[in-house]
């Protein structure tokens, strides 16, 4: 006895987001406690060629944590039953010999399914082109690093700026909705002095663009907190929803002016 598990596998298949999908079932031979779960896929995926079956198609890059490219729904959890990590980083030790592992895409309209289990998350590319960035000319590096901030609030920017895109939030909302994302992208900038000239008209683009790729509304469930993978906080939604109204209360018309030049 070597330790190593036979697990099966209910994996979701489907061809493009025009045809139906079906699940299909694997097995997983002879899987070490120690290997990642992409790992373990890749072991799948090599047998099924060695068989002459088409592989799993599953989106996974940098497989350190970092790049939010692993998006798999993994026994009812984004990036499976464990908090604060992500797909790459989950281990089959978390599971046991003889278990069935039910593997899914994420599940919203706004990212329709490529292939199996890799979805288009290009919406979110979209979002951020709207107006997560800063091009207001802050000087060199240097000139922008000697901005005094306060502790509290670079820390709070940081920890936005940890968010990585993956769309676990959107996954787990039942509204699919992206605020989670969105907030955190607007908070990093938002708070941090080279962000203010652009802060209202920047969540204001924003989360027009997100409503425009077709998420859900955020109902404060908490599910995205809850299954964020880098622990991103609800705050954030708070502090966007307070820039969102304070943009269209008090400063609309001079933001339509400062887009038409006026």
């Amino acid at each position: 006895m070597n330790g190593n598990m036979n697990l099966t596998l209910k994996v979701w298949r489907q061809k493009n987001s025009q045809t139906a999908g079906k699940f299909v079932t694997y097995k997983a031979e002879n899987i070490s406690p120690d290997m990642s779960f992409l790992e373990m896929l890749d072991v799948v995926n090599e047998s099924l060629t060695l068989k002459g079956d088409e592989p799993i198609n599953f989106d996974h890059d940098c497989r350190e944590g970092i790049c939010g490219m692993c998006s798999l729904y993994i026994n009812g959890h984004p990036h499976g039953p464990k908090q604060a990590i992500t797909t790459c980083q989950l281990h089959m030790r978390t599971f046991h010999d003889g278990q069935t592992i039910t593997i899914e895409p994420w599940r919203a309209s706004a990212f329709p399914i490529v292939k199996d289990l890799a979805v288009d998350r290009s919406a979110f590319d979209r979002i951020q082109q709207a107006g997560g960035y800063v091009s207001v000319n802050t000087g060199v590096s240097t000139d922008g690093n000697a901005i005094p901030i306060p502790k509290v609030i670079a820390d709070e920017a940081f920890n936005s700026a940890t968010c990585i895109g993956c769309g676990a939030c959107v996954a787990a909302c039942k509204n699919a909705s992206a605020m989670l994302f969105v907030s955190a992208k607007i908070t990093q900038l938002g708070l941090l002095p080279q962000g203010q000239p652009e802060r209202y008209r920047r969540v204001q683009s924003m989360v027009a663009q997100m409503d425009e790729e077709g998420f859900g509304s955020c109902t404060n469930t908490g599910a995205c907190e809850a299954e964020c993978p880098k622990e991103i906080k609800l705050t954030n939604i708070a502090r966007m929803n307070n820039d969102f109204f304070s943009a269209k209360l008090f400063r609309e018309e001079e933001i339509h002016e400062e887009s038409h030049g006026g």
